[in-house]
């Protein structure tokens, strides 16, 4: 197995954050993937426009109180992902 394949299996069923290109911030349970897309389940799919909160704050949040899901199934482009990590790593 490939060092790209270990490192992206050691998210698999965990809580993860996915920071896009775009002004969207992901958050869900990564279920899988394919070479078009992650696969997240009970995601909560932010609109940073819809908000005044910054994509950091909004990201600091969530690690403190938890995401809350507004979507049960969710697939994430990955051409538009900029970086991807386990909720529990985000610093407070």
């Amino acid at each position: 197995m490939s060092d790209e394949c270990q490192s992206f299996e050691q998210f698999l069923g965990r809580e993860i954050v996915v920071d896009l290109s775009s002004l969207y911030v992901i958050a869900g349970t990564l279920v899988g993937q394919d070479q078009h897309y992650l696969i997240l389940e009970n995601a909560d799919v932010h609109d940073l426009r819809d908000t005044a909160t910054t994509r950091e704050l909004y990201v600091h949040e969530i690690g403190l109180h938890g995401l809350a899901a507004n979507r049960s199934r969710a697939l994430v482009s990955r051409t538009e992902v900029v970086s991807l990590s386990a909720l529990d790593d985000i610093i407070h």
